[in-house]
């Protein structure tokens, strides 16, 4: 599949899984909303109920910048209508500035949600290095 197939594919997504790596080496997943443009995929600590918007993923990106995003679509009935799509990258947590404002813009055109009531939490950015998938 090429690239514009993947991103389309993505586009249909509402939620994608994101693998953070902990100082102990042990993977974290976490489900994520996200948004995304031709070089970066952007996700935000937002309103939702939390005990802090300190999360550890936050911690592990800014000791472990290399992040994987899965998103996938999963149809029981109907196998021929399965995919999924990778995207590996370098996280970086912006808590303000041009990059944060950018990365709520997009997250608030994807989600009605955002754009009633803008996350004020860190946003983390995803500079894509690799993008794979595959579509039954």
């Amino acid at each position: 599949m090429n690239e514009t197939e993947l991103l389309e594919l993505l586009s249909d997504a509402r939620v994608a899984t994101l693998s953070t790596i902990r100082a102990d080496g042990r993977v974290d997943l976490v489900p994520i909303t996200f948004a995304f443009d031709d070089q970066v995929v952007v996700t935000a600590i937002d309103h939702k109920k939390k005990s802090t918007t300190e999360l550890k993923r936050l911690d592990n990106i800014r000791q472990f910048p290399e992040v994987t995003l899965l998103a996938d679509h999963y149809n029981d009935q109907d196998w021929t209508h399965l995919w999924w799509v990778r995207i590996r990258g370098r996280a970086k947590v912006h808590e303000a500035g041009n990059e944060y404002e950018r990365a709520l813009d997009l997250l608030s055109d994807r989600y009605t949600q955002y754009a009633e009531t803008r996350p004020k939490g860190a946003v983390i950015v995803i500079d894509r290095t690799e993008l794979t998938g595959w579509k039954a």
